[in-house]
Parts: C-alpha cells; sequence; structure tokens
C-alpha cells in the first residue's frame, strides 16, 4: 500500500502502481476553473481522481478502468477514502464508455499508457496498462474533446519526445493548450515528461515552465516539494 497525508492507495492488484507521473498530474492539474465534475481516463489504483477529490470541491468524480482486477481496487480505494460519496469508477474501455456518454466534465484527467515501441512483457495486464495500443492518444485526445465542457480542462502527463505530436492531435479537435510544464529528474538530466494542459480557448500567451524533481539523491527542490507536499507524508 502507499500512504498519503489523507488518504491510502491499495495496489497489490494494480499491474501500474503509484508512481512519480501520476503524482505530478494529480498535484499539478489546473483546476482554475472550479470544475463540479471530473473524469479520470484510465484511473489504474484512482490515485489521480483521489488527489483531486483532495484538491478541489468537485461533487461528481468519475473514472474509468478496463482491467478488472484495476478496476476492483480503484472501487475498494474510493470506498476507504475520506470523499467516497464523490467518487465512482466505471469498469469499462474508453470506446464502451463513450458509446453513451450522458455527462460532459469539467475537468478530464487521463496518465495514459505510452510504451509505443514493438516490444511486449510477459504480463498481459503490465503491457494493458503501459502500451499506447491499449489507448492511442488520437482516441484519447478525440473522447477528450467530446466529454469536455465548454469551460473545460484537459490534462495529461506524457514523454516529452511525444509533446509535438499530442499538441497536433489536440488541435486537431480544437483543443489547445492552456499550460505546459516539462520535467527533469535532475538540473543535469534530459526533460523526460510534459504536463499538458488544454481548453477550447486558443491562447497565444500562457505559462510555459519547466520542473525539476530533485538536485541530487533524495534531496528534492523547492518547486517540487511546494507542488507535492499536501500529498507526501514525509515532504
Amino acid at each position: 500500500m502507499f500512504q498519503f497525508k489523507k488518504f491510502t492507495v491499495n495496489q497489490d492488484r494494480c499491474a501500474m502502481k503509484v508512481g512519480t507521473d501520476g503524482v505530478l498530474l494529480g498535484a499539478w492539474t489546473p483546476i482554475d476553473n472550479r470544475p463540479f465534475s471530473v473524469l479520470d481516463i484510465g484511473a489504474g489504483t484512482g490515485i489521480l481522481a483521489l488527489m483531486l477529490a483532495q484538491r478541489s470541491s468537485a461533487e461528481q468524480i468519475d473514472a474509468i478502468e478496463i482491467d478488472e482486477q484495476a478496476f476492483e481496487q480503484c472501487v475498494e480505494n474510493f470506498e476507504n477514502s475520506p470523499w467516497s460519496d464523490r467518487l465512482y469508477c466505471y469498469h469499462a474501455g474508453l470506446d464502451e464508455f463513450m458509446e453513451e456518454p450522458e455527462d460532459e466534465y469539467d475537468l478530464i484527467v487521463s496518465n495514459p499508457p505510452f510504451y509505443s515501441e514493438d516490444y511486449k512483457t510477459e504480463s498481459e495486464q503490465r503491457d494493458l496498462a503501459r502500451f499506447q495500443d491499449a489507448l492511442p492518444f488520437a482516441d484519447l485526445v478525440e473522447a477528450a474533446s467530446i466529454l469536455l465542457s465548454e469551460n473545460g480542462i484537459f490534462s495529461v502527463i506524457i514523454p516529452y519526445k511525444e509533446e509535438t505530436k499530442f499538441i497536433g492531435l489536440a488541435k486537431e479537435c480544437n483543443l489547445f493548450p492552456c499550460k505546459i510544464t516539462r520535467v527533469k529528474g535532475t538540473p543535469t538530466t534530459e526533460i523526460k515528461r510534459s504536463l499538458l494542459a488544454f481548453s477550447f480557448a486558443k491562447k497565444t500567451n500562457y505559462p510555459i515552465d519547466e520542473l525539476i524533481i530533485e538536485t541530487a539523491r533524495h534531496q528534492y527542490t523547492e518547486d517540487y516539494i511546494a507542488l507535492t507536499k499536501d500529498f507526501y507524508l514525509k515532504l
């Protein structure tokens, strides 16, 4: 299990464990539009939905998860949290969920699978969680554009090398960047991840910045601590 300050995440049945990517996205995602409804696509343990329940006053926080074991664990994590009355998980793939979309969402988040290379591991469950063919970026962006409310925000974390391609896909669906943060492990390493937030409003001037996680092993930067201190026990 992974213990945060205000909730616990059990993860023994999930292929994708709690990791830095998920915590970064959950802490970074803009909530300036005061979302009433939130959707987490590909929930895994449910960490994004749980973090957004802690950060926002959203009354409807839905999640979808295709893998049965992860879905069951996500439901358990929701039920054991202080916000169980606001959290709901659907056992469905995105295509299935899109067949009869009932609601629009003010905030949509996803930490999508992104290994698009041709190799696979021995674990089918882990492959489903990690490989892009389980949830292609084009499908994700299109779904977000359909499910997002007029003033909604769509937020993801992806490999930096995929940033230009992803922004291009979003533009085709009339979604435009409103905030970008590029993430480096240390000051001397290459940019590894891109945190991207999109809206239907086309902005020429929006914040683009860089986040460095640590200066040395377990020596976290002030920016990283400021972003995650409401969640991590030891920060």
